[in-house]
């Protein structure tokens, strides 16, 4: 469900996992190891700083190229 009004600077659930080329079910496991923390939202639709995922996935994709 994207159709609820995000502030500038922030991610769905839907749009975070589309720009780290995972499924939700995959957010959600970066998610429960830390390496990725909600930024507001509620429980059922979390929110994510564009930058922490913008960071996250320039970390994958230079870990991947190594």
């Amino acid at each position: 469900m994207e159709s609820q009004i995000l502030r500038p600077g922030y991610l769905t659930a839907h749009q975070t996992a589309r720009v780290l080329g995972v499924s939700l079910t995959g957010l959600r496991s970066i998610v429960h190891r830390g390496q990725l923390a909600r930024a507001g939202g509620t429980p059922r639709q979390p929110w994510y700083a564009v930058a922490d995922v913008t960071a996250l996935a320039a970390e994958r994709s230079a870990d991947r190229a190594a």
